[in-house]
């Protein structure tokens, strides 16, 4: 068995990515192949199975000449029609079985989640893809209302932790002075997008310094809200006390978390977050908006809701903080994702190619 993932490859170290990572990882300890074709932007030189297709054209013909078995599709963010057609052709390519893991835990509830049903362009194209991984129980029933057999559907958690890493020794030199500046220490970890409400952060902030005047605000991420939200700490009253870090290793993202005092989720909508299992896993308390998967362990607030969440802040700032205890690991997740490609080779027989037969109800302009 042959395992090519497509998805996005670090930098930057993402939540798609650090699962794209650790199940490579994994499966090359087990002596299975496995390349990556990145089709992110952020491009490197081509080494050790990892491709970097120069645009489109050159991403189909990777795809069809490359020699795997199994394509494993990663998707986080919003579903545009170009990842549709990336899907759709994946899906006609002959000796090849498909998997697509969506990792936007917070999807289905968008209005563009809401919008689509089982005649639209995204109905057509998932139920021609062989096995889908929901990170949720929210997305295995948003891939069953888009008319995709339950016997094709799997719920898998995503993993957030490869062998052998660990948080950097040092921060890179700006975060530790600013760090060695700051206490207690706010960090998020996320994109500078809506959905990751930084303002929100940015409000609390200044309402925490009225009990601890030292306090300092951390935020890890990029976005296309980066414009807007520097002039947005520019004209805050904590200004000097917020840090907008921009993309950081992820080592040092990992070494930032174990610093934090709090590790803040304040989304609008999310999935399961790969930050918040790292913190709880290095030890560090989480504050996060309530999104109804949160994992135990941490203080969850409603969405858009400042007086709780600073609050919530405040109580967990208040509370000594417990020794970390270093968690056991756990691939159970990682070997469930091998049990799904080992489903295509089993003794009852291949199953029927996804793209055997474009004769499947062709989409139409409804949803």
């Amino acid at each position: 068995m042959r395992v090519l993932q497509v998805g996005p490859f670090p930098p930057p170290y993402g939540g798609v990515e650090r699962n794209l990572i650790a199940l490579r990882t994994f499966l090359r300890s087990r002596g299975i192949p496995c390349g990556v074709v990145n089709i992110t932007r952020h491009r490197k030189a081509e080494v050790d199975e990892v491709y970097q297709p120069a645009g489109p054209i050159d991403l189909a013909r990777r795809l069809a000449t490359l020699r795997y078995d199994v394509i494993h599709l990663h998707f986080g963010g919003q579903l545009t029609a170009r990842l549709l057609g990336l899907y759709l052709l994946c899906t006609v390519l002959p000796g090849r079985r498909t998997v697509l893991t969506f990792h936007s835990g917070g999807y289905p509830s968008t209005p563009a989640g809401r919008a689509l049903g089982p005649r639209s362009l995204a109905g057509f194209v998932f139920r021609r893809i062989d096995r889908l991984i929901a990170v949720n129980a929210e997305i295995a029933a948003f891939f069953a209302r888009l008319g995709v057999a339950r016997e094709r559907i799997r719920v898998i958690a995503p993993h957030a932790f490869v062998a052998g890493e660990a948080p950097s020794e040092v921060l890179p030199p700006a975060l530790e002075a600013f760090a060695a500046r700051h206490a207690p220490l706010l960090v998020s970890v996320g994109g500078l997008e809506p959905e990751y409400d930084v303002p929100a952060q940015i409000g609390l902030l200044e309402r925490v310094i009225e009990r601890h005047p030292r306090a300092g605000l951390m935020v890890i991420g990029s976005g296309s809200l980066q414009g807007a939200l520097a002039a947005a700490v520019a004209s805050s009253a904590a200004r000097a006390q917020i840090l907008l870090c921009g993309d950081v290793p992820h080592a040092s993202t990992m070494r930032a978390i174990q610093r934090a005092d709090v590790l803040l989720r304040t989304t609008l909508y999310d999935g399961d977050a790969i930050s918040i299992r790292e913190a709880l896993h290095l030890g560090t308390p989480v504050v996060a908006t309530d999104n109804g998967m949160r994992p135990a362990g941490l203080a969850v607030v409603p969405v858009s809701a400042p007086g709780p969440l600073l609050d919530a802040v405040l109580r967990v700032l208040d509370t000594p903080r417990p020794p970390a205890a270093a968690a056991a690991p756990d691939e159970s997740n990682l070997e469930a994702v091998l049990a799904v490609y080992e489903e295509f080779f089993s003794s009852a027989g291949p199953l029927p190619a996804a793209g055997a037969a474009l004769a499947r109800s062709t989409p139409s302009a409804g949803k």
